[in-house]
């Protein structure tokens, strides 16, 4: 076993680093992409300085625990980014928008076509071709106001 460590060297590392990033395409989870990674600057320090075979695990060791870490601390979303506050929340995404009505508001009821789809509306009379505002959303349904 020994004889092993003592004998790794760069391209024993490289290997290992492409394997580790090979399997990381079969089985994705991010995890041994790192790991590759690390083996990965293992083999390329080990071109540039001849170090021990104990410098070589202790440096695959901090390079694996650092940079799982490093990957999350920078991968993390930051507030307000890239986040999409209206995700399952599509009624109230419409708050605010101006829209014409295709059909007249009677008695306070009504339907609104949005894009696709046909929306219940409640709100003062009005008639068709009227422009109105969208006010407030309570699920399926959105209270209007003339705009």
């Amino acid at each position: 076993m020994t004889g092993l460590l003592v004998s790794l060297g760069s391209w024993n590392w490289l290997i290992v680093g492409f394997v580790l990033m090979g399997l990381e395409l079969m089985a994705p989870g991010v995890f041994l992409f790192w790991l590759g990674l690390a083996a990965l600057l293992v083999g390329g320090l080990s071109f540039v300085t001849e170090p021990s075979w104990q410098a070589q695990i202790l440096a695959f060791a901090l390079f694996s625990i650092s940079a799982v870490p490093l990957w999350r601390r920078f991968a993390r979303p930051r507030p307000g980014e890239g986040s999409n506050p209206f995700l399952n929340k599509r009624a109230e995404a419409l708050v605010g928008r101006v829209l014409t009505l295709e059909k007249p508001i009677v008695d306070g009821a009504g339907t609104l076509r949005i894009d696709d789809t046909v929306w219940r509306v409640s709100g003062p009379d009005a008639p068709a071709g009227s422009k109105v505002k969208i006010v407030e959303a309570d699920g399926a349904s959105l209270t209007v106001a003339g705009a």
